[in-house]
């Protein structure tokens, strides 16, 4: 199995329609550790994505993506969603197809590129903690639905884990040990997109 630009199309709509589930759970998340903005933000980012999708290949889909959650999504998720996105459709970009090397080099490129642009690392309580096991689960699956699967999986993990986490990053850090006890909302997130992602 491989992935065409259109698998790539879909995959985003069935994101558009997670975040869309799951807004009031990622804003409450967001309230109790940050300013109750994320799961608003996000809704509004990928509606607007998919209310013009274009791009033919992987690539094109993924930077369209890129640059609309970059422009329309508020707060620190709209640069770090937007840089996932951007750096995996720049790793990606002479591609017509992604096979299972491809959507892992993708992932690696993503997360590299929110380490760079919020300067998190993972037991920081971010999106970090989901992302980075998710990128190493995927990095040793055989193919592209078991990759997908093995970083979902342990993104969801991950983003369980950050309950325990003291918050070193983001608004959540000002709360200090408060921030215990609580999901991180960009963990969640990251989760929720990719378990999205498989068909």
């Amino acid at each position: 199995m491989a992935c065409t630009g259109e698998d790539v199309r879909a995959a985003v709509h069935r994101v558009v329609e997670t975040v869309r589930e799951h807004r009031d759970e990622l804003v409450e998340l967001d309230r109790v550790i940050g300013d109750g903005d994320h799961g608003e933000n996000l809704r509004r980012g990928f509606e607007a994505w998919a209310a013009a999708p274009t791009g033919e290949s992987p690539a094109e889909v993924l930077k369209q993506l890129a640059t609309t959650l970059i422009s329309k999504v508020g707060g620190a998720a709209g640069p770090l969603y937007g840089t996932a996105f951007l750096r995996a459709s720049t790793a990606v970009k002479d591609l017509a197809e992604l096979d299972t090397a491809a959507v892992v080099t993708a992932l690696r490129a993503g997360l590299d590129g929110v380490v760079a642009r919020g300067k998190a690392e993972q037991g920081d309580k971010t999106m970090v903690d989901a992302l980075a096991p998710a990128v190493t689960a995927a990095e040793s699956a055989a193919t592209v639905r078991e990759a997908l699967e093995a970083a979902a999986g342990a993104a969801a993990e991950g983003a369980e884990a950050t309950r325990d986490l003291v918050a070193r990053k983001g608004r959540a850090s000002y709360l200090g040990e408060r921030s215990v006890g609580h999901i991180d909302p960009g963990a969640r997130s990251t989760a929720l997109i990719l378990r999205a992602l498989l068909p």
